[in-house]
């Protein structure tokens, strides 16, 4: 066989057969998540409390001294949910898995016009039997917090000065939850909305000291979970901004429902 005849043979028959496979290995991000691409973060703070304002006002726990110190971790790239879960996607689970609805819902329907409103009271244990359930997972700590900051650690997710009109946030005083994705501005550097407020939201990690962190805490352990980010002003919280930062870190019982903690899933990439 002459060899330019040889060469043209190739490209048709051998050159598309590589291009396919190449293809069919290709990721694809489903379309209610984003990629939070693989690099470097920063999380926690080094803030510290001169005001004494958790004296001030009978918090339990010290504001600042579990973010310590703040330090720099490096993520391999992993997907999150666009938004927090709703109570439209969360009754097809219970449907399915016959599970026992969150209490408020009436015949295990959620209220009339609410399917786009993220799902509360919602146990530890329940959002994690709803992510494994559909292929995914809950976000660690430290995922949710990189989603949340971005790559320069922002301590809101538009930036580093507090705004209470750019998201649902306890000092905002907006009234109750909202449907998902609607504060436009409540949006992280990777396009997550809702990550500053709305509702808290569950993450896959037991409250514990960070490395090298001297703050000692007898919630320290396996017996509390990270909850991560702010919600609506009926939320419990007093009206202020500290609530509001990023870094904040919120212990709470894994089988723990309250109507002001939601949940939204990941998956690695």
């Amino acid at each position: 066989m002459p060899l330019k005849k040889s060469i043209v043979l190739f490209f048709l028959f051998f050159i598309p057969f590589e291009f396919t496979i190449i293809s069919w290995s290709r990721k694809v991000v489903p379309e209610e998540m984003l990629l939070v691409s693989e690099g470097d973060f920063i999380m926690g703070s080094n803030e510290v409390d001169l005001e004494e304002t958790q004296a001030e006002l009978g918090n339990r726990k010290p504001f600042y001294l579990d973010e310590h110190p703040q330090h720099r971790i490096h993520l391999p790239g992993f997907l999150m949910d666009r938004t927090e879960v709703t109570n439209r996607a969360y009754a097809n689970f219970i449907k399915i898995r016959v599970r026992n609805p969150p209490p408020p819902w009436k015949e295990g329907q959620y209220p009339s016009g609410q399917g786009l409103l993220p799902v509360v009271e919602v146990s530890w244990y329940e959002a994690r039997d709803y992510c494994r359930s559909i292929g995914k997972r809950l976000p660690t700590e430290a995922e949710w917090e990189k989603a949340a900051r971005g790559p320069s650690g922002n301590m809101y997710a538009w930036g580093n000065k507090f705004d209470q009109m750019k998201a649902n946030v306890s000092a905002g005083g907006h009234g109750g939850i909202t449907m998902v994705g609607r504060w436009s501005s409540d949006r992280s550097f990777y396009g997550l909305y809702d990550m500053n407020g709305n509702v808290m939201e569950w993450t896959a990690d037991w409250y514990k000291p960070y490395p090298n962190g001297d703050y000692e805490s007898p919630d320290f352990g396996e017996q509390f979970k990270v909850a991560k980010g702010d919600a609506y002003g009926e939320s419990g919280h007093y009206a202020m901004s500290i609530f509001s930062r990023l870094p904040y870190r919120q212990n709470v019982l894994p089988e723990t429902r309250f109507p002001f903690l939601g949940f939204r899933c990941a998956k690695d990439w």
